[in-house]
C-alpha cells in the first residue's frame, strides 16, 4: 500500500516536471525562433527608458517641485490611511491591461499599425524609466530602490515581457504576410496572433493580480520607512 502511494506521487511528480519542462522548452524556442525581433523591440524598449533618463535630467523647477510633491503627497495619504478598495483597484488594473494587449493585437493585425506598435514599447520604455528615475532623484538612492523593489518590481517582471512579446506577434504577422498573401495564409496568421494575444491577457491579468494583492500589500509594509 504504502509502495503504491510512493509510486503514484513519483509518477505525479514526474508528469509535473514534464509539464514545466515543456512549458520551458516551448519559451525558449519561441525566443530563439524570434531572437530578431525580440532583439528590435527590446533595443525600442531601451530607447524609451533613456529618453525618460534625458527628460527627467532636464525638467525645470516647477516640473521637479509638482513631482516631489505628488510622490510626498502619495506616501504621506498611504501612511495616514491603508484602507483600500482592492477590488476596484484590481477592475481598475484588469481594464488598464487590457487595453494595452487590445491595442497592441489590433495594431499589430493591420500593416499601418506596426509603427503604432513600436511606438507604443518606446512610450511603456520611457514610463517605466521615468518612474523610476523621478522616485530615485526625489527620494534618494535607498529609499528610492525601496519603493521601486516594494510597489513595482513583482508586476513589471512579468508585464515587460508580455508587452515585448505583443509586440513580437504583431511584428511576425506582418512578415508572415509580406512573405504569403494568400487569404488562407493571413486567415490562420490573425488567428495565431488573437490566439497568443489572448494567451498573453491571461498574464497581464496575473499581472494585476500580482500588482493589487501582492505589491500593495508589500508597498504598505514598507510604508514606515519613507
Amino acid at each position: 500500500m504504502i509502495d503504491r502511494r510512493i509510486k503514484k506521487g513519483k509518477r505525479y511528480k514526474d508528469k509535473r516536471y514534464t509539464k514545466n519542462s515543456r512549458k520551458a522548452n516551448f519559451i525558449i524556442s519561441h525566443i530563439k525562433n524570434n531572437i530578431k525581433e525580440y532583439t528590435i523591440v527590446s533595443i525600442l524598449f531601451v530607447i524609451g527608458i533613456v529618453i525618460s533618463v534625458i527628460f527627467i535630467n532636464n525638467i525645470s523647477g516647477t516640473q521637479s517641485s509638482e513631482i516631489s510633491t505628488y510622490l510626498n503627497s502619495f506616501i504621506g495619504s498611504l501612511k495616514q490611511s491603508q484602507d483600500i478598495n482592492e477590488l476596484n483597484l484590481l477592475k481598475d488594473s484588469i481594464i488598464k491591461n487590457s487595453i494595452r494587449a487590445i491595442l497592441l493585437w489590433f495594431m499589430g493585425s493591420t500593416v499601418i499599425g506596426i509603427s503604432i506598435v513600436y511606438l507604443i514599447v518606446i512610450f511603456r520604455g520611457f514610463v517605466l524609466g521615468y518612474t523610476i528615475s523621478s522616485v530615485i532623484v526625489f527620494l534618494g538612492l535607498g529609499k528610492g530602490l525601496l519603493f521601486i523593489v516594494s510597489s513595482l518590481l513583482l508586476q513589471t517582471i512579468l508585464l515587460v515581457p508580455c508587452i515585448l512579446a505583443l509586440a513580437v506577434s504583431g511584428m511576425k504577422l506582418q512578415n508572415s504576410i509580406m512573405k504569403d498573401r494568400r487569404k488562407e495564409n493571413i486567415k490562420l496568421e490573425i488567428l495565431r496572433h488573437t490566439a497568443f494575444s489572448l494567451l498573453i491577457l491571461g498574464l497581464l491579468i496575473v499581472c494585476s493580480l500580482i500588482e493589487v494583492y501582492v505589491s500593495k500589500n508589500l508597498f504598505i509594509l514598507c510604508i514606515k520607512y519613507f
